[in-house]
This record gives C-alpha cells, sequence and structure tokens, in this order.
C-alpha cells in the first residue's frame, strides 16, 4: 500500500475521507477511473493478514496477561461499546473498538445513544455483521406515499444496475426468493440451513401465506474457486477478528487492493479531517484540512472532487465544522436539516424457544450467518399486511444445541450428569427483529464548546424512539412467538431489551438527499447542493431507513455517484 510521507505530494485529483466500506469503494472507482486519489483515515493502519494478530488463537491462547478486560476496564474504557454485550468486549477482537474514555461524547438526558465505533483503516468493514440486502421499490418511495420527511431524488431502478455491480465484486451468498419487498441479487451459492432451519422453513411457510424464511444474505464468498484473488468463507466464525482468507468483503481484502493495484492510491492513516475548505471565486471545495492524531500538526491537501465518507456521524460533523463566510453555519447547514433526521434499525426484540426432536443430528463448522425472514407488514397491494404502524420489519436469527453451559443453571450431579452434560443439549432456535425508525427533525446530533483531546467540538445527541416504533416493537415481539409457536417450538420466551438509537451501528439520514436544497444536504447524485465537486455517500445520505441492512446500498450509491463525478470532471463541470 503507497502510504504518505513528508516527501508526497499535497495535491490529488480527488480526495476520499475514510476507509471503511464506503470510502474504500470511492477509492477503488475513482483509482480506477485514472484519478490520482489520496485517502485520509483518522485511525491507525491495519494491514490485510499481518495486522490480524488474534485470527488464528483459540481461547487457550489467550495468557492471563492478555486478558485484561476486566469490569473495571470495561465501565472505565468501553462503556458504550460494551452495550452490545460480548459480542464487541471480547479479547479476541477489541483492538477493532474505540476507547470510549478516550473519544468521549454526550447524550441529551433521558435519550441514550449507542456510537459503536472503530477508528482505524478498514473502519468498521473490519467487524461488520457482513448481511448484505437489497433495498425494494417500495423503501424509495415510501416517504413521498405517506408524507414522512421528504422524497428520495432517486428510485429503486436508478440504483439497480449499482447493486448488480457491487454484488458481483464482493460476493454475496443468497438463495433467490421472488419477493418484491426484498429483490433477488447476483448471489454466490448460498450456505446451508441446519436441520432444524430447513424443518422451520417448511412449517413457516406451511402456515402462513405472507412470509418466508431463507438464508442470510452474507457478503461472504462460497464458490470455491474465490473471487478477485480472494479465499472461501472457511466458517470459522472468526469474522471480526479480521479474515486471512479474504472471504467476506472488507477494505483491506477487497477494494482497498483494487485501488491499490492501479498505482494511483495514496493512504494516510492518523489524519483526523477537521474542515472542508471553500473557494468563494470558484464556488467549488478546494480541499481539506487535516490534524495528524499523534503530532497534532495541520495539514491541508488539495483536489479536484473530494468525498465524505468518514461515517454517517463524522461526515456530518465535518460539515458542520466547514464553516466560512458563504456557509457560516457550516456546509449544507443552511437547509435547516444538517445533523437531524438521525434513524438507526431498532433491535433487542424478539423470541426464542426449543425444538423436541432431532438428537441425532447435529451441524458442522460455524457458520457465520443466520436465517432471514423478510418483511411481511405493510406492503403494497396487500391490505391484509396493513398495521397500525408506518412501514415494517425483518427478522434475522440463529439454530443451534444447548452446551455444556446449560448444566451451569441446573442441579445436577455424579457420573450420569456429567455424561449428559458432555452431550449437545436440545435443538434452540431464535429470531430477533430489526425495526424501520422513522427520519424525525427532531433525533439530531450538534455540536458542543467542549473539545476533545485533538481541539475539536465534543458532539451531542439526542435521539429517541417514538409511538410508531413502539408500537412496532410490540408487533415485533407477538409476532415472534406466533411464528415460532406455529412452526412447532415449545417454551416459547419473548423479549424486549433495552436499546438506545445507534445500537443497531447503523446510524444514518444526517445529511440527507433530496430534491430541494432547502430541505436537503445533497442532490440525487449525492453531491452537496451547492457544491457540485463534494460529495457524500456513507450512511449520512439516507432519505429514510428502510429495515433492510444498509451497506449494500451504500456502496451501491458510492459506486454510482463515483462514476458521475469521473464523467463531469472530464466534462469540465467540476
Amino acid at each position: 500500500m503507497n502510504l504518505f510521507t513528508e516527501n508526497s505530494t499535497d495535491t490529488y485529483d480527488a480526495i476520499v475521507v475514510g476507509s471503511g466500506i464506503s470510502g474504500s469503494w470511492a477509492a477503488k472507482e475513482l483509482c480506477e477511473k485514472g484519478l490520482k486519489t489520496l485517502v485520509l483515515e483518522r485511525g491507525r493502519n491495519v494491514r490485510h493478514v499481518t495486522d490480524y494478530h488474534t485470527a488464528n488463537m483459540d481461547s487457550w491462547d489467550f495468557k492471563p496477561e492478555d486478558k485484561k478486560l476486566t469490569p473495571e476496564v470495561i465501565e472505565r474504557d468501553y462503556s458504550v461499546q460494551s452495550r452490545f454485550g460480548g459480542y464487541i468486549v471480547n479479547e479476541g477482537h477489541i483492538h477493532f473498538f474505540v476507547k470510549d474514555s478516550e473519544h468521549p461524547y454526550e447524550e441529551a438526558e433521558g435519550k441514550r445513544f449507542d456510537w459503536i465505533r472503530g477508528y482505524q483503516v478498514g473502519g468498521r468493514s473490519l467487524m461488520w455483521g457482513r448481511q448484505s440486502y437489497r433495498w425494494s421499490p417500495m423503501d424509495f418511495e415510501a416517504n413521498a406515499k405517506e408524507g414522512i420527511g421528504i422524497d428520495w431524488p432517486i428510485r429503486y431502478k436508478d440504483i439497480a444496475k449499482w447493486y448488480d455491480y457491487v454484488e458481483a465484486y464482493i460476493g454475496v451468498s443468497g438463495r433467490k426468493e421472488s419477493l418484491p419487498q426484498l429483490p433477488d441479487g447476483i448471489f454466490q451459492p448460498p450456505m446451508d440451513f441446519t436441520c432444524l432451519e430447513e424443518e422451520m422453513r417448511k412449517n413457516i411457510a406451511k402456515n402462513f401465506d405472507d412470509r418466508i424464511m431463507t438464508i442470510g444474505r452474507a457478503a461472504h464468498i462460497t464458490d470455491p474457486k474465490g473471487l478477485n484473488g480472494r479465499g472461501t468463507c472457511q466458517s470459522r466464525d472468526r469474522c471480526m477478528r479480521g479474515c486471512p482468507y479474504g472471504a467476506y468483503f472488507s477494505s483491506q481484502s477487497s477494494t482497498l487492493p483494487a485501488a491499490d493495484a492501479t498505482g494511483n492510491l495514496t493512504l494516510r492513516p492518523d489524519s483526523i479531517v477537521y474542515e472542508v475548505v471553500y473557494d468563494e471565486d470558484k464556488k467549488r471545495a478546494s480541499g481539506i484540512r487535516v490534524i495528524d492524531a499523534k503530532t497534532k500538526k495541520d495539514y491541508f491537501f488539495k483536489a479536484k472532487v473530494i468525498f465524505l465518507n468518514a461515517s454517517t456521524v463524522h461526515s456530518t460533523k465535518i460539515l458542520m465544522m466547514s464553516k466560512s463566510n458563504r456557509f457560516p453555519e457550516g456546509i449544507g447547514a443552511e437547509s435547516g436539516e444538517l445533523g437531524h433526521n438521525m434513524m438507526d434499525h431498532q433491535l433487542g426484540v424478539g423470541a426464542n424457544g426449543e425444538y423436541e426432536g432431532m438428537e441425532d443430528k447435529y451441524y458442522k463448522g460455524r457458520r457465520p450467518n443466520g436465517i432471514y425472514i423478510p418483511r411481511f407488514r405493510n406492503l403494497p397491494g396487500r391490505p391484509e399486511t396493513k398495521m397500525d404502524f408506518l412501514r415494517g420489519y425483518g427478522y434475522q436469527g440463529w439454530s443451534s444445541r444447548k452446551n455444556w453451559m446449560r448444566g451451569i443453571a441446573e442441579l445436577g450431579f455424579g457420573a450420569e450428569y456429567k455424561d449428559e452434560m458432555f452431550g449437545p443439549g436440545m435443538w434452540q432456535f431464535g429470531i430477533a427483529g430489526f425495526g424501520e425508525i422513522l427520519p424525525y427533525h427532531d433525533n439530531k446530533m450538534e455540536l458542543t464548546d467542549k473539545k476533545d483531546q485533538w481541539g475539536l467540538p465534543i458532539l451531542k445527541f439526542s435521539t429517541e424512539l417514538k409511538e410508531n416504533e413502539t408500537e412496532m416493537r410490540k408487533d415485533i415481539m407477538e409476532s415472534a412467538v406466533e411464528i415460532l409457536e406455529k412452526a412447532g417450538l415449545k417454551n416459547v420466551q419473548p423479549y424486549d431489551g433495552s436499546y438506545g438509537v445507534g445500537l443497531g451501528i447503523h446510524e444514518m439520514g444526517t445529511a440527507r438527499m433530496g430534491h430541494d436544497p432547502k430541505t436537503s444536504v445533497l442532490n440525487k447524485w449525492n453531491q452537496v447542493h451547492q457544491i457540485p465537486n463534494l460529495f457524500n455517500t456513507d450512511g449520512a445520505c439516507m432519505t429514510s431507513a428502510a429495515c433492510q441492512n444498509p451497506s449494500l446500498t451504500y456502496m451501491a450509491l458510492t459506486a454510482r455517484a463515483a462514476n458521475y463525478a469521473v464523467e463531469q470532471l472530464k466534462k469540465g463541470n467540476l
């Protein structure tokens, strides 16, 4: 990888801020189209394979001195990251997550916000859940039809070919289901169901004509031939430690190497961007101001085209901090929407149950993927699916057999009890809802007067679920119980745990796309309305949230916008 040095130039054709899922796609597309491109990343460098130092470690390989995540350390350094539980706070991959003690923020009183972050080259592409679903035509039309927020400036047909393009490159495993609410894509071979999941799929189809269960659509390569030099998933389920096989999509395994192969990429880690500089004479962005994270020295880099892909929150923060005579409150702030309309996907609600039988069957490997039940509420042309709340939700889930830990809660002793604990327990199956949150103007982020260690403003979040979301949560839980019981599970237990906006790790919407610069920050090509050479294609650009995981849509929007940017640059319009 061509890393920036003090001898490197300060002028480029393009600058990309952020190296995560969308930023690395911007880098790939711009570099492959011939633009000398500088990628600025606020975190440290992480090299593919070399820096995945826990990828091949088993639990017994962690020495006592490695296990430093004591309750005291978690409370002090990972108080927010730990809200997601052991999924994040784990010796195997905690080094990819920030220390909250070093990167503070504020929450409005009584309004919890969970900001789950990873500051390094690759960003959260190293630790993401890899679920990759297309949005459907109804998702791009819902705001306009229901009078919610503002209308999307694009439709499914505008992005469909870019979904094709991205899926074919990153490798998405899945099965075609011919559902209008979940368009099929270009898929690698699907991962296998367990025997219980096969039974659940049949039983759900038998008992419901409005819902199905499919295997998760995951950005994992399953074709034995691999793809673009990457290997096949080995079902180790250590993905969050970094995959040495490159089997799942990450910036390191896929898009950054493609950008680097062109010879047009320069990567500068430890670069905290704090301003887009605006040229009032040319009415264009002239460059980017950066603080070196280690030396705290200031730098200015110039470019013809700039892509902000620093994540929803940081891209919006950069726009807020980019003040000038033309933009006294920050770029895009005159719309009155910059920093507002914060969305996410609500989760933490669903049900679990047990299955009696199939005790002679098990499963092989640790499949890094679950099952998916697509949205079945409020579907166009299906009046019987209409509910008292707007939009809908999908379920993600998993099956397994209970292990020896079930004995912790048991009262037993002796040889017979010990032998039982050495064998697998009964089958269990659970589903958890991922529900859409509407774009509310008062769900927002803003700058405070307090400063971080680099002298930049600390953020304050004010977000909450409203009546539409709370009504949806009730239905998510009730429907989960109904599905599992009718599908043959016993001892079905519903749950509705704590949730703060952000915990879905799908924060989006704070610099939304739209037709009108008076009500939106970006146009249909992801350009800032007033600055045609400044683009944003990460989660900040989203106008609504749908209920599907959004990363595939970020990638498709990025490829589309980068293609457009290069076309316009060649025409002299940027």
